[in-house]
């Protein structure tokens, strides 16, 4: 289900980008280029950040929403399939002992 809304969703803005219809939003961030698109991603993560930190269910669902969609808009923006995002995702789930090793450094030597 969730994969099927996140196809819709980019089959919507690939064809916004395809075919820039006015007063479109989407269209808008094509416009502007990769720095609005860039910019607006950064302040929907921010903002999803904050709706986390207020532990708010439904301020969190609505920003993480913007968020994927401006993902999305990036995505398009520059060419990257959902189907490489896709298979990211399926190959990083395979990985077994994925945990990073942090070094503890000793400031005082």
């Amino acid at each position: 289900m969730m994969q099927d809304a996140l196809e819709s969703l980019y089959a919507v803005v690939s064809d916004r980008k395809a075919n820039p219809q006015e007063g479109s939003y989407t269209c808008y961030l094509f416009e502007k280029g990769l720095d609005k698109i860039l910019k607006k991603c950064g302040e929907e993560c921010a903002e999803t950040i904050i709706a986390a930190k207020n532990h708010d269910p439904e301020e969190l669902k609505n920003e993480i929403s913007d968020l994927f969609y401006h993902l999305t808009v990036l995505m398009v923006n520059e060419g990257l399939p959902l189907s490489a995002v896709e298979e990211e995702l399926t190959a990083r789930s395979r990985k077994i002992g994925n945990l990073k090793q942090f070094h503890v450094s000793d400031h005082n030597t």
